[in-house]
């Protein structure tokens, strides 16, 4: 459940909605979140993650990059999204990254 706060408030108190990708700063921390978020196996958290990432890379410059337009593509790494395995192959490539395959034990 997610809890509402007054707008009002909030930016009376400087206070803000917590967005992942302003923390995002260089590739060591980019490929721990991500290692982090595909370590649960929900691919939905995955998504979201990359998306948080393509936010703090410029979701326009990668949009550019992958072949979608911006809106799709927040749409697609959005948490109601369902992204093809070419959009996130195409993503973590447009942000430096790649698939790593280990075993699970």
């Amino acid at each position: 459940m997610t809890a509402k706060i007054n707008a009002k408030a909030a930016r009376k108190l400087g206070v803000r909605r917590f967005d992942a990708a302003d923390y995002l700063r260089d590739e060591v921390d980019i490929a721990a979140y991500l290692e982090a978020a595909a370590a649960g196996g929900d691919p939905k958290v995955l998504a979201t993650a990359l998306g948080a990432v393509a936010r703090a890379r410029g979701m326009t410059q990668i949009a550019r990059k992958v072949g979608m337009t911006r809106e799709a593509l927040y749409r697609s790494l959005s948490a109601q999204g369902n992204p093809e395995l070419t959009t996130l192959t195409r993503v973590l490539k447009a942000v430096g990254m790649r698939i790593a395959i280990q075993p699970a034990a």
